[in-house]
């Protein structure tokens, strides 16, 4: 149960009573210095989700095929870009577009009915599930995409408690119903036993691989028949009642009563809907369909932004921050360096939490402790951005940085100060030495490895006494060191050496006062610092980290550094 101040539900009572035409205000009266009726519309039709799933169950296309519904393409691209000289929108990075394969997170806003959707496209691949998990900190729910035929997949359940441990509303689309599928039944146990939470499926399909004939809505009582059409913006679609004589001929006698046999026990058995539950994350509403042909894309987008929340309240050092209620603030939870090759930019990418941001506004930036102005607020469709005059709280907005943001930091106004909790890094489990070739490409080499540390892609560290030259870098995923060579040649124009390294495990040293080089470790144990200058160890084996511990009295360890 998410408990709000009174003074949030007495601006929604105002607001609701206001549109019922029961109060009047005056043209400047406002709450918390904004305009009611203009800054609680904004907020109240704002849809911040993340996008998750297991690689190739069809997240990327999905997400293109929103874009579709909502006008900001034309044509969806193919998400393997080998065949075809289109690629997703999504996937802007060249890495992406060679591998078809999404490797950092996308942001993309656009604007469906008369909602303004702020979608969060996360990579699927394991190698970056750090980058999955910061993105999932600046949504308000999301999309679990299933592939029909595979059920939940390693990758799935990983995202899946992510979500739970930020207890967000997770929605379930199971995709490639036009491929040969799991029986819909199965599905449904097979995520509620795998992923621990209860399902409600709000349309039932027909059939499946070439015997699809469609979805039944369980709320309009209808079955909707879908006819392929390349992915084109249109989907024909004929709605048929159940009780429809003409409806037995449309889909066969054998699926007609399978379907009748279907909706009795869903009916009967099922769990019961509740919106409540939807909101704590208990319960999951599932969509079946094929975001390939369109199968049930639309109407799944209809249904979730009628069922997912308006922008949340969060929490903050000084307390629960309402949206409404509070002046400007929010947090930065990713940096994209080089998004326009032209510029050479650093990018933040900031959640707005409260209130209203508007170009050229003065805002205080906690950790840098200082204020400054952010002259070119960007709205971002992956890597296309347009210059905004204003935003409002569940946008996410590009802002350029200079050097100074780092992942988790908090911009807020002066006089009402906050920090929001802050967003974990996690521990890298694989090593490589990294140097350039070219000694005299050391500048190049530098900015390079250091700018996409700063984006937290991947960790360097730098053994005692010795320079930049040549680091140690950390990484979740072993592709990240592909991609991490693939940017420093295309995009700092260096190459490097990589030598793999055989650690497992890495501590950060938590005592002030010890010097590491006094320590008594074992031969294999590699004394580091990071780049504040915190000491870490290096163990190839979880004996020396015992080892460490038993040889030196008072020594202790941490798997994660403080900020």
């Amino acid at each position: 149960m998410k408990t709000y101040h009174l003074d949030f539900l007495s601006i929604v009572s105002l607001h609701i009573n206001y549109k019922r035409g029961m109060i009047k205000p005056a043209n400047d009266q406002s709450i918390g210095g904004f305009r009611l009726s203009n800054l609680q519309d904004e907020i109240t039709r704002r849809r911040t989700f993340a996008i998750i799933s297991h690689p190739d169950a069809g997240k990327t296309t999905l997400t293109e095929k929103f874009l579709l519904y909502g006008g900001a393409i034309s044509l969806a691209g193919s998400v393997k870009g080998k065949k075809t000289a289109k690629h997703a929108v999504s996937d802007w990075m060249e890495i992406e577009k060679q591998r078809g394969i999404s490797v950092t997170s996308s942001v993309m806003q656009f604007q469906y009915q008369n909602y303004c959707i702020n979608i969060l496209d996360t990579p699927g691949h394991q190698d970056f599930s750090e980058d999955t998990y910061r993105t999932l900190m600046a949504a308000d729910s999301a999309v679990m995409v299933i592939d029909a035929s595979k059920g939940v997949e390693n990758q799935t359940r990983k995202l899946f408690k992510v979500c739970v441990m930020r207890h967000i509303p997770i929605f379930t689309f199971i995709n490639k119903m036009d491929r040969e599928a799991k029986n819909p039944f199965d599905l449904m146990e097979e995520i509620e036993q795998e992923l621990g939470i209860q399902t409600y499926p709000i349309n039932w399909p027909i059939g499946s691989g070439k015997e699809f004939q469609g979805v039944y809505d369980r709320n309009l009582k209808e079955m909707i028949a879908f006819e392929a059409n390349n992915g084109q913006h249109q989907v024909k679609a004929t709605a048929l009642d159940l009780q429809d004589e003409t409806l037995k001929d449309v889909i066969g006698t054998e699926h007609y009563q399978t379907l009748l046999e279907d909706i009795e026990l869903l009916d009967g058995a099922g769990s019961e809907f509740s919106q409540q539950r939807v909101s704590d994350g208990t319960l999951s509403p599932v969509f079946f369909g094929s975001a390939l042909t369109n199968f049930g894309v639309e109407p799944f987008l209809r249904d979730f932004l009628t069922m997912t929340t308006s922008p949340l309240p969060r929490s903050a050092d000084i307390g629960i921050i309402d949206p409404a209620t509070n002046p400007f603030s929010g947090f930065i939870f990713k940096i994209q360096a080089n998004m326009n090759k032209a510029h050479r930019d650093r990018i933040a990418f900031m959640r707005i939490c409260s209130g209203q941001f508007e170009k050229g506004m003065e805002v205080f930036h906690i950790q840098g402790n200082k204020k400054m102005k952010l002259l070119q607020p960007q709205q971002m469709m992956a890597q296309d951005r347009e210059v905004i005059d204003e935003a409002y709280a569940g946008d996410i907005i590009g802002v350029f940085d200079p050097g100074i943001f780092s992942i988790g930091d908090t911009l807020c106004t002066a006089n009402h100060k906050m920090i929001y909790e802050g967003i974990p890094t996690f521990a890298p489990e694989h090593f490589a030495r990294v140097s350039q070739k070219d000694t005299l490409k050391r500048k190049q080499f530098v900015k390079g490895t250091s700018q996409i540390a700063q984006e937290g892609a991947i960790q360097i560290f730098q053994e005692l006494d010795s320079g930049m030259e040549e680091v140690i870098v950390g990484v979740v995923g072993v592709l990240q060191f592909e991609v991490l060579e693939h940017r420093l040649k295309h995009e700092y124009h260096v190459d490097i050496r990589m030598e793999h390294l055989p650690y497992q495990y890495i501590r950060w040293i938590e005592n002030h006062d010890i010097d590491p080089k006094k320590l008594n470790l074992t031969s294999d144990t590699k004394r580091i610092q990071d780049l504040k200058g915190r000491y870490l160890l290096l163990f190839t084996n979880s004996w020396g980290v015992q080892w460490a511990l038993d040889k030196n009295p008072g020594l202790e360890l941490s798997e994660f550094g403080k900020a």
